[in-house]
């Protein structure tokens, strides 16, 4: 009984080793193209069939480029697709988180093309790249634009993203110039703290690209990561502005977000009182980290926000 044990815990680690004994990951799978990367240089096909991807911008770029992955990692506090990529992901597999990809079900589905970041799966790079010629973006958020660009040259559609990325960019002006002289505040509920988003995310940047002012204490100028600074209900009053835009990681930060919106110091927000303090999707400020996300990020700008008379 012990021995039969023994060997059914053996079997993943001995299907990874099989996989080990490739020389060249992407042998059989036709043409292919070198591609540079955060973990080095890696040979992958021109036309990938079987694409998994181990982060949420990944899932936004495959969208957007018409694609879907086979499979995709999923944040661990969000166990379901964005609802904002629609039905294109109905097919795609689960195999695991962002921070813990589950390589056994990544062999199951037999992908040609693995991609993920170093930021956050650096540690699991050997081994994936054992399964299937693996491109690693270096950041998330701050560098997402390059990143996209990145990941639609090795899925082999780099022009179409120069032309979505120039499409969002003449976009973000043309809604921004209505709201160039607000000032706009972006607060995320942790399941843990509450965090207020600096020019260096991924929703600052579209804000930025839109021309849309911050108040100062959210351009974080003392932080070297200028992504986001912590706040806390006795400092709530660094989240107001002329708007305000809202968003919760999961159940538990849904939970402290209705507590803290509940309070009284929330209420006396200037953003509140008037009227312009808005919930937003979290899958689509924070999560979605693409050019889908960010046209969503200016459809939610041209919705809520009002031009100063």
């Amino acid at each position: 009984m012990r021995l039969r044990v023994a060997i059914a815990a053996l079997l993943p680690v001995l299907a990874l080793a099989a996989c080990g004994n490739t020389a060249d990951p992407a042998e059989g799978t036709g043409p292919t193209h070198t591609v540079k990367h955060a973990m080095g240089e890696t040979k992958v096909p021109k036309t990938p069939k079987r694409v998994v991807v181990l982060d949420t911008d990944k899932l936004d770029t495959m969208v957007s480029l018409g694609l879907a992955p086979v499979g995709a990692a999923q944040a661990a506090e969000n166990q379901k697709w964005p609802a904002y990529l629609g039905d294109a992901l109905k097919d795609t597999k689960s195999v695991g988180t962002l921070q813990q990809p589950n390589l056994e079900a990544i062999i199951a589905l037999k992908p040609d093309l693995i991609l993920g970041t170093k930021f956050r799966q650096a540690a699991f790079y050997d081994k994936l790249s054992k399964i299937a010629p693996t491109v690693f973006t270096e950041k998330v958020g701050v560098t997402w634009k390059e990143n996209f660009t990145l990941d639609a040259e090795t899925l082999g559609k780099p022009a179409e993203a120069a032309k979505l990325l120039s499409d969002y960019e003449t976009r973000a002006k043309t809604v921004g110039q209505k709201f160039a002289k607000l000032k706009l505040s972006i607060v995320r509920f942790m399941p843990t703290e509450i965090r207020m988003y600096g020019p260096e995310s991924f929703s600052g940047i579209v804000v930025g690209d839109a021309g849309v002012g911050r108040p100062e204490v959210q351009m974080l100028a003392a932080q070297e990561d200028r992504r986001f600074g912590k706040l806390s209900q006795e400092n709530i009053a660094q989240a107001d502005a002329d708007a305000l835009f809202y968003s919760a990681y999961g159940e538990a930060a849904a939970a402290s977000q209705a507590e803290v919106t509940g309070g009284p110091l929330w209420k006396k927000l200037k953003a509140v009182t008037s009227g312009h303090a808005h919930a937003v999707d979290d899958e689509v400020w924070m999560l979605g980290i693409g050019v889908k996300a960010a046209n969503g990020i200016l459809d939610d700008l041209d919705e809520y926000l009002t031009a100063p008379a």
